[in-house]
């Protein structure tokens, strides 16, 4: 492949994830000459059965996704171990190749900052998203009902119906009626029926790490409808630096091929999409004579307030059929608890009602009820010692009665939670590796034990044996990096401004999650794709 530079670019998008591949795509489309460099290599679709079969056989196989070694070095030295590799894929589709493929919309009281925390409003408003989220479900594709009674106001329908609710929805439906909790359907970033020249999900189950089938929509959609329009990208070319010009402008952006050779791709506009870690890493690899803290740094800012989603959930066995994991991805939430987190919730314990309540400050809540609790038979099989009518015999006892409730709790945005560089240890081209320093605070612990409070309501309603519960001390992230370049108004507290273009330096754009004030507790890619169609807009205007 030809990884030399473009002699003539009007944009440079670094990363090919869901905002570099929807910011390349509507740029092409609009004429502008498009040049992506992508870190990591294409993959061949072709392979992706194969890939699932590696991903479900026991024993540790590696990444099926390629991560690990030199390349995807990192560090975590802060008060809690973020695990970065589990959470990220680079390459041509970025994150989305392994994501679940859940997209909500962010609720206005994200934006605004009304929640009964200490949450910051965001320079921008629901409303002025709402538009490109609509845009945004069109592109990926959502399948969606209109049900849900908590869900933010919207314009029209989502692009295709929503898929129905699984068997276990239907046993958690009507205990959670007699506790007063609303359940309603999960918009999915995949296809319910063919749609954008993909085939419906065919049911493979195994939407995470791998959807064979290609339903569920994954950023290389983008990257060749870019490249339809004209555009050229250029995998396995991680960018080392940016090199800025007298006026402060960004004038190329230097990235190095698998032989190491370094070249430099000039362009009238820079577009920063490589997500919450490797943004910041990338800006203070760039320092220079004129930039000493790095690039887009004046406000000091660049990697600071670094968040997540922390999961709780609880689970266990029913004496009855379940059907777990004929289904890879959820069908039925709970939004409830998202503006109200505290609310009360009636519970039976001891043959007496209990009412469960707090006024105390929580994160929004966003609860889970779960289609692949327990082991599959698959995993059964493949990890056991029989044969034949013996293991036949042990998978009917296993396998079918496993149930369980999962959620969301959005992360404080902490000023000390941060990525910075560990000079001490370089990458495969000697460059300093992102270091993560990660620590939770008080509320989060107190939201997720509030999120574990209704789930063991369900589940104790429903009857069900509770034999787990993750919550405040032994959870772990959902994997959705935020932080760490956030928007605003104020240079001295922000390091892009509502357009998304860095206060600091005029022709470079961030489209990442890397923009949030505050993580909400919804998944986050919809609006990373909402932002990345903005970003574009605004990109365009100056062109």
């Amino acid at each position: 492949m030809d990884r030399e530079p473009s002699e003539r670019a009007d944009v440079c998008v670094i990363g090919a994830g869901p905002a570099g591949a929807l910011v390349a795509s509507q740029l092409a489309s609009d004429g502008e000459s498009v040049v992506v460099l992508e870190a990591g290599p294409r993959f061949d679709r072709s392979k992706r059965e194969q890939q699932m079969e590696q991903a479900i056989r026991p024993g540790d196989h590696g990444s099926v996704w390629g991560m690990g070694g030199d390349r995807d070095a990192f560090s975590t030295s802060g008060e809690r171990y973020y695990p970065l590799n589990v959470s990220r894929v680079k390459g041509v589709g970025g994150s989305t190749l392994h994501w679940q493929g859940m997209v909500m919309r962010l609720h206005p009281s994200d934006f605004d900052g009304s929640h009964d925390t200490e949450d910051p409003a965001w320079p921008i408003s629901y409303d002025d998203l709402r538009p490109y989220y609509a845009d945004a479900e069109r592109a990926l594709g959502v399948a969606g009902d209109a049900d849900n009674p908590f869900a933010p106001p919207r314009d029209g329908p989502y692009p295709l119906p929503g898929f129905p609710p699984s068997y276990s929805d239907s046993l958690f439906a009507e205990v959670c009626e007699e506790l007063g909790i609303t359940m309603h359907s999960v918009p999915n970033a995949r296809n319910s029926e063919p749609y954008d020249d993909r085939g419906p999900c065919v049911g493979y189950g195994t939407c995470q790490p791998v959807c064979p089938s290609g339903a569920k929509y994954d950023a290389s959609v983008h990257i060749e409808d870019a490249e339809d329009e004209g555009a050229r990208v250029i995998d396995r070319a991680p960018v080392q630096r940016f090199e800025t010009d007298r006026e402060g402008r960004t004038e190329a952006a230097v990235y190095a091929t698998p032989d190491g050779t370094e070249h430099r791709q000039t362009a009238r506009e820079f577009v920063i999409a490589a997500g919450g870690v490797e943004t910041p890493r990338l800006l203070l690899l760039s320092a220079s004579e004129d930039h000493p803290e790095g690039l887009a740094n004046g406000s000091g800012l660049v990697g600071h307030y670094f968040m997540d989603h922390l999961f709780a959930g609880a689970g266990g066995t029913l004496d009855q059929e379940t059907r777990q994991n004929h289904i890879g991805f959820l069908t039925s939430e709970c939004h409830q608890f998202y503006d109200d987190p505290g609310q009360a919730v009636e519970r039976v314990a001891d043959g007496e009602t209990v009412v469960d309540a707090t006024d105390e400050a929580l994160s929004p809540l966003k609860l889970e009820f779960l289609n692949y609790a327990g082991p599959s038979p698959v995993e059964l099989a493949l990890s056991g010692e029989e044969w034949g009518d013996t293991l036949l015999s042990s998978l009917r006892e296993s396998y079918g009665n496993s149930i369980a409730m999962g959620g969301l709790v959005g992360q404080p945005p902490r000023k000390e939670n941060r990525v910075t560089l560990d000079t001490s240890t370089t990458d495969d081209h000697g460059n300093p590796v992102p270091d993560i320093q990660w620590s939770w605070g008080d509320r989060l612990g107190r939201s997720l034990a509030r999120a574990n409070e209704i789930q063991h309501a369900v589940l104790s309603e429903l009857g069900v044996d509770i034999s787990w519960t993750v919550g405040p001390k032994n959870t772990g992230p959902a994997y959705h990096h935020m932080g760490t370049t956030r928007m605003g108004t104020d240079p001295e507290e922000s390091v892009v401004n509502p357009q998304l273009q860095a206060h600091d330096v005029p022709n470079l754009s961030i489209a990442s999650s890397s923009v949030f004030v505050s993580a909400g507790s919804m998944n986050p890619t919809l609006t990373i794709a909402a932002l990345a169609l903005k970003c574009a807009d605004h990109v365009s205007e100056r062109l």
